[in-house]
C-alpha cells in the first residue's frame, strides 16, 4: 500500500488534493471572508480547487467576498499550483541536498508532462528564476501604470499589480478586480504585459529551457519545442482573426470599440482563451461562431509542462501528423526530420479520447442538473477541464451538484487524464505474454 501511494502517478494527485483541502480549510476561516461569518464549505472548496488547479472559475466575487487574508490564500494557492506542488518539493530537495534523486525526477516528470528526464533538474531551477523575474517585471509595469495612470494609492497599486502579474504568469485567471480586466480594455500598457506573461507561462518550461540554451539555432531545438512554437504561431493568429471577424460588428463585445480597440481586445481574447481566464469583453454576449472558436482554442490549450491547460499544442499537432501520415500512406508520422515514436502516438490518442469522453459525460451531467443551454454548459465544462477559467457568468448560478461536476473537471484537467487513468489502473506486474495480432476494419 505504501509503495503504491509513493508511485508518482498517485503521489501527484494526492499532493494536489492535500493542497486543495488545506486551502479549503483556510478559506473557511472567518478571517478569510470580508463579511462576518465563515464561507460555506462548497464555496471554499470550489475556490480552493480553482486556485490550486490554476483555473480561475469563481462562484463568488473575489475582491468583495474574500478578505485580504482570503485573497492571499488564493494567491498562494495559484502560485503553488502554477509552479507545481511536486516541482516545488523537488526543487527544495535539490537546494537542500544538492542532488536530485531518481524518485524525485520521476515525480517531477510525472507532474510536468513533457519534461525530458535528463533535464528535470535544470528545468526546475530555471522555472523558479523565470517565475520570479517575469512576475516582478510585469508587476512593476502594472504598479506604475495603476499608480500614475489610474490614481490608485501605492498600497493598492502594489497589491493589484502583483496579483494580476502573478495570476497572468500562472495562467490562473483570478483577478483582484470585480470586472476582471474590463475597465482596462483600451489600455495596451496593461494588456500587453499581461499577454506576454500569459504566453511565457503557458508556452511550457521545456520550450523556455531550449530557447535559453540556444535561441539562435533552431536546428538544435527539440522536436517538442519546434512543435509547440509552430502550433502557437498557427493558433494565435487564427484565433485573433476569427474573434476579430466574428465579433467585429457585435456592439456587446468588440463593436463598442474603435479599430485599435477591436484589434487589441481580439488579440487579448485569443491569448487568454488558450491559457487563462481574464476577459475584457462580455463573454456571454459573443456570437455562436465565436463560441465554436472558443471551444477549440480552450480544448487545445498551451504548451506542455507549463502553466497552461488543455490537451496541449504538441498533442494536437501529433494527432494532425498521424492523420496526415495515414492520408499519405506513410508508415511513419514524421516532423522536422524526426519520426514520432509509437508510444507518443498512443499517448496523444489516449489523452484526446479520454478528454472528449470525460467532457461528453460531464456535459450530459450538467444538462441534467441545470436549466442552462448546451452552448453555455459546454463552454463552462471545457473551460473547467482545460483550466482556462474564462466563463459566461453562470458558474455561481449552477446548483451545488453541478458545481461539484465543475470541481471534478478542474481537478482532472490540472492533473491530466493520463495521470489519473494510470494512477487508477496501476499494476505492479507486467503482462508476460502478448495476444495474437488481428486487424479489425476501421472506417
Amino acid at each position: 500500500m505504501r509503495d503504491s501511494l509513493q508511485h508518482p502517478t498517485r503521489l501527484v494527485p494526492l499532493a494536489f488534493l492535500v493542497a486543495i483541502l488545506l486551502g479549503t480549510a483556510l478559506l473557511m476561516l472567518p478571517a478569510a471572508r470580508a463579511e462576518a461569518g465563515s464561507a460555506p464549505f462548497l464555496v471554499a472548496l470550489f475556490t480552493a480547487t480553482s486556485a490550486a488547479c490554476i483555473n480561475g472559475l469563481i462562484v463568488v466575487d473575489t475582491p468583495t467576498y474574500w478578505s485580504f487574508f482570503g485573497q492571499m490564500v488564493i494567491l498562494a494557492l495559484f502560485q503553488v499550483g502554477g509552479f507545481g506542488i511536486m516541482s516545488g518539493a523537488t526543487l527544495l530537495g535539490v537546494l537542500v541536498t544538492r542532488r536530485l534523486r531518481l524518485s524525485a525526477r520521476l515525480t517531477a516528470q510525472t507532474e510536468n508532462r513533457g519534461l525530458v528526464f535528463g533535464d528535470v533538474k535544470g528545468v526546475l531551477k530555471m522555472v523558479l528564476v523565470v517565475t520570479v523575474l517575469v512576475e516582478l517585471a510585469v508587476a512593476a509595469i502594472l504598479i506604475l501604470r495603476l499608480r500614475h495612470g489610474y490614481g490608485e494609492a501605492w498600497s493598492e497599486a502594489i497589491w493589484h499589480g502583483f496579483f494580476q502579474a502573478a495570476s497572468a504568469f500562472n495562467n490562473s485567471g483570478f483577478s483582484s478586480y470585480s470586472d476582471s480586466l474590463v475597465h482596462f480594455a483600451l489600455d495596451p500598457i496593461i494588456l500587453v504585459p499581461m499577454m506576454l506573461a500569459i504566453l511565457i507561462g503557458g508556452i511550457g518550461f521545456p520550450v523556455l529551457h531550449d530557447l535559453r540554451r540556444d535561441v539562435t539555432r533552431p536546428a538544435r531545438w527539440s522536436l517538442h519545442t519546434k512543435l509547440t512554437l509552430l502550433g502557437t504561431a498557427i493558433l494565435l493568429p487564427l484565433g485573433f482573426l476569427a474573434i476579430l471577424i466574428y465579433e467585429w460588428s457585435n456592439p456587446a463585445t468588440l463593436g463598442q470599440f474603435g479599430w485599435g480597440g477591436r484589434a487589441l481586445n481580439a488579440l487579448f481574447h485569443a491569448v487568454t482563451l488558450r491559457t487563462t481566464g481574464f476577459n475584457t469583453i462580455d463573454v456571454a454576449a459573443m456570437t455562436p461562431s465565436s463560441f465554436g472558436v472558443s471551444y477549440a482554442l480552450m480544448l487545445i490549450g498551451g504548451g506542455s509542462a507549463g502553466t497552461a491547460g488543455g490537451i496541449k499544442v504538441s498533442t494536437f499537432l501529433v494527432l494532425g501528423l498521424i492523420v496526415w501520415a495515414e492520408i499519405r500512406g506513410d508508415p511513419d508520422a514524421t516532423a522536422f526530420g524526426r519520426r514520432l515514436s509509437d508510444d507518443v502516438q498512443r499517448q496523444a490518442l489516449t489523452v484526446v479520447l479520454l478528454a472528449v469522453g470525460l467532457l461528453f459525460c460531464a456535459t450530459l451531467m450538467l444538462l441534467g442538473l441545470s436549466d442552462f443551454s448546451l452552448e453555455f454548459l459546454l463552454f463552462e465544462a471545457i473551460s473547467a477541464f482545460s483550466t482556462t477559467g474564462i466563463s459566461t457568468g453562470i458558474t455561481g448560478q449552477l446548483p451545488p451538484a453541478a458545481q461539484c461536476v465543475i470541481i471534478m473537471l478542474m481537478f482532472v484537467g490540472r492533473i491530466g487524464t493520463v495521470t489519473i487513468a494510470t494512477g487508477l489502473a496501476l499494476r505492479s506486474k507486467q503482462r508476460p505474454y502478448r495476444y495474437p495480432e488481428e486487424r479489425p476494419i476501421v472506417g
